[in-house]
């Protein structure tokens, strides 16, 4: 996972530190330590200044945080969120990890909120990932819808996922989300389909599976592979869902963006499947400008800001 922390979020770091050079800064007002959100949070939406709340809890385990990033002038029927989730392939990893994306949404579109969430990782077979992570998701969603008016936006989303964050976006919207809050899902390496021999044919794999999901929460003789591929469960109710994949990833390989692709086109849902060359986010600076260049055209298409 660490190419694509380093030099995937460093690269597009530099492209806004290049663009953003001569521009003022708004700086928000920041709230650290555990702050949740109260009666007192701010519901007058003439000239709200920018805010910035970190470390809000959403559930009772330390990593059940996240951190929401609120623009200057927002109102809650108009102001849509982004919402980061990082990587790690479920074990490993922190909303830190993905930093440089908020700065990339800010840069381009400084109207929106983001929020950078953190979810509790797995430690397998103890503390399984499934559907446990899809669950942390949801509980956010569900925090904010509740907190959305007092703090000034609208309660309307996308998903920017890195790889097991993809993942879990994707399934989030493929199956969780039933009032269509979610807008459209950006999947940058994610995996995408358990049952492509890739995964399938590994010795010892549905055995990690096993050990990474709570069977206790499926029904019997469920088949953990097909139900945990968002290329299995996606359906016409999907969200527009780009694509980014590696020629050469070693971790997700660039048939599991085949499917997927295959999965979406025959559902009729919108999206766009681009491969790099290069690995599990190992591209070249042209590619890292083109991710950037077509999440914001999704942001400007399918959440767009009404005047």
């Amino acid at each position: 996972m660490r190419p694509l922390h380093t030099l995937l979020l460093a690269v597009l770091l530099s492209f806004l530190t290049i663009n953003c050079s001569d521009s003022e800064e708004l700086v928000p007002e920041v709230i650290t330590d555990d702050v949740v959100a109260t009666d007192d949070s701010p519901t007058e939406e003439a000239d709200l200044e920018a805010l910035v709340l970190t470390d809000v809890s959403y559930g009772d385990a330390p990593l059940q945080v996240y951190d929401i990033y609120l623009p200057a002038g927002r109102k809650a029927t108009k102001t849509k969120t982004i919402i980061l989730i990082h990587g790690g392939g479920w074990v490993e990893g922190d909303k830190e990890d993905v930093t440089a994306f908020i700065d990339l949404v800010q840069s381009q579109h400084p109207d929106h909120a983001v929020v950078n969430m953190n979810y509790v990782l797995a430690d397998p077979p103890n503390v399984p990932a499934f559907p446990n992570q899809f669950l942390d998701v949801q509980a956010v969603i569900n925090q904010l819808d509740d907190t959305h008016e007092e703090l000034s936006f609208l309660n309307e989303y996308g998903f920017i996922g890195l790889s097991a964050g993809a993942h879990l976006a994707m399934m989030y919207d493929y199956t969780y989300d039933t009032q269509d809050q979610i807008k459209f899902v950006a999947n940058i390496v994610g995996p995408s389909d358990f049952t492509d021999p890739f995964y399938a044919d590994e010795p010892g794999f549905e055995q990690y599976l096993d050990a990474l999901t709570d069977e206790s929460a499926y029904p019997a003789n469920t088949n953990l592979a097909e139900a945990l591929s968002p290329a299995i469960v996606a359906n016409v109710d999907s969200s527009p869902t780009l694509q980014f994949y590696g020629n050469e990833d070693p971790l997700v390989p660039l048939t599991n963006g085949q499917r997927l692709d295959t999965a979406l086109s025959n559902n009729n849902v919108p999206h766009i499947f681009t491969v790099y060359d290069g690995g599990h986010g190992n591209w070249d600076e042209t590619s890292y400008l083109d991710v950037r260049t077509k999440i914001g055209q999704y942001i400007d298409l399918y959440l767009a800001i009404e005047e």
